[in-house]
């Protein structure tokens, strides 16, 4: 399938793939879902090209692809990784890019799910590339996705508030984090993807 073709992906069968992805990881909520829909708003403030907002979409959805294929018990273990599961885990977002390239998906889908852990100062992986040099939708990916793992329940998380979320964005804006990507995002308002998940209540948290 070629980069033309990618408004044509997002259907049932991608949907269905991204639950099984969320379950997997743990999530009882849609979690690729849910960043999907907060980094298209990030891509509409910055007026991305409806293309690349249609592309970061479906990277959204499938962006932890690699865990599933890896398939590692240690994903959802209550504890610190060892050494050796890290460096395995870090294997992730290539093998997420193979398997995205299996399923048709487009090229700029796979780099997408290759980068999406790349951080700002170049600390991330796997190939330790930094600020503008990593894909704008890239860096648009990894905020959505921190925030919205921050603020859902898994089994080794306890959700935060979007406040605390959103002050955990700005302390790492620069390190982690694009900072002019934090900034669109915090200007955000009033969408339910905002909103930090009470798994007690089945609720929501508070800001």
């Amino acid at each position: 399938m070629n980069d033309s073709a990618v408004g044509a992906v997002i259907d049932e069968n991608l949907i269905s793939l991204a639950r099984s992805i969320d379950s997997f990881e743990g999530y009882v909520n849609p979690h690729a879902g849910r960043i999907a829909g907060l980094a298209d708003a990030v891509a509409a403030r910055i007026n991305l090209a409806s293309h690349d907002r249609q592309t970061l979409k479906v990277a959204a959805m499938v962006h932890d692809i690699g865990e599933l294929v890896m398939n590692r018990d240690y994903f959802s273990a209550d504890r610190v990784l060892t050494e050796r599961e890290r460096l395995d885990m870090q294997r992730h977002p290539v093998i997420g890019e193979q398997e995205a390239a299996k399923r048709g998906l487009p090229r700029a889908v796979q780099l997408l799910v290759r980068w999406h852990h790349e951080w700002w100062n170049g600390g991330g992986y796997p190939d330790c590339l930094s600020g503008t040099s990593i894909p704008l939708g890239a860096r648009i990916l990894r905020v959505c996705d921190t925030y919205c793992a921050l603020t859902d329940v898994r089994p080794y998380n306890i959700p935060v508030t979007s406040r605390e979320a959103k002050q955990f964005l700005v302390e790492w804006a620069g390190i982690e984090f694009d900072p002019g990507v934090v900034m669109t995002f915090l200007a955000l308002s009033g969408l339910a993807e905002l909103e930090a998940v009470n798994e007690s209540e089945g609720g929501l948290i508070a800001s």
